[in-house]
């Protein structure tokens, strides 16, 4: 697993940083992810500091959002999620520059940086998460199966983060949501407490 720095993304409000971006922890490549980040921490982490998150799911088809509701009172904290599985959608719905589509497919570092920046911007929250990748069980516009793009847009800035994943398609998956949680809990540790955030809590 490793960090994919890349260029900011025009109308995109995740600028990915370059050099030593924060690994996540949680997930490694294979069909076992490891240990994983109860997302009840993370909802504790945001609620001490008045904080939110939104998501823009593609291969987890909004399993990261389920994570993320399994929680009771994660309203507080969680402003919601947008599963923008065709790629049409990713601009429609998400911002994602359709010029960036039309050149890059929907799997890249800078799509999954876009995706984050966007569900961050329309939907007021705090930080944002994109997910992008190939779950399989075929190889997509040459990607491999098990690349996944994690992207997180906070408020000092935003990152994109590589994973190359092995095991099935349910496992690609479960370890894509795992390591986005453990990215979120590790840039939400690593960014100045911003008080009540974008938006208020419901």
């Amino acid at each position: 697993m490793t960090a994919a720095p890349v260029p900011p993304v025009p109308g995109s409000a995740a600028r990915p940083t370059s050099g030593s971006a924060a690994q996540p922890t949680g997930a490694r490549p294979g069909p076992d992810a490891g240990p994983v980040i109860d997302p009840a921490e993370v909802h504790a982490l945001l609620r001490a500091r008045g904080e939110t998150v939104a998501v823009a799911e593609s291969l987890t088809g909004g399993l990261l959002a389920a994570a993320l509701t399994d929680t009771p009172g994660a309203s507080a904290t969680f402003r919601g999620g947008l599963v923008v599985y065709a790629t049409d959608l990713k601009a429609k719905l998400a911002g994602v520059p359709a010029p960036l589509l039309q050149a890059q497919g929907a799997v890249s570092p800078d799509v999954a940086a876009a995706l984050a920046g966007g569900v961050r911007d329309r939907l007021g929250a705090t930080y944002g998460l994109g997910l992008t990748g190939v779950a399989g069980p075929d190889a997509q516009d040459g990607v491999p199966v098990g690349t996944v793009y994690l992207g997180l847009a906070a408020p000092q800035g935003g990152q994109v983060h590589k994973l190359e994943l092995a095991g099935d398609r349910a496992a690609v998956r479960a370890a894509a949501v795992a390591a986005a949680l453990a990215l979120l809990a590790t840039g939400i540790a690593a960014t100045e407490v911003s008080g009540a955030g974008r938006e208020s809590s419901r």
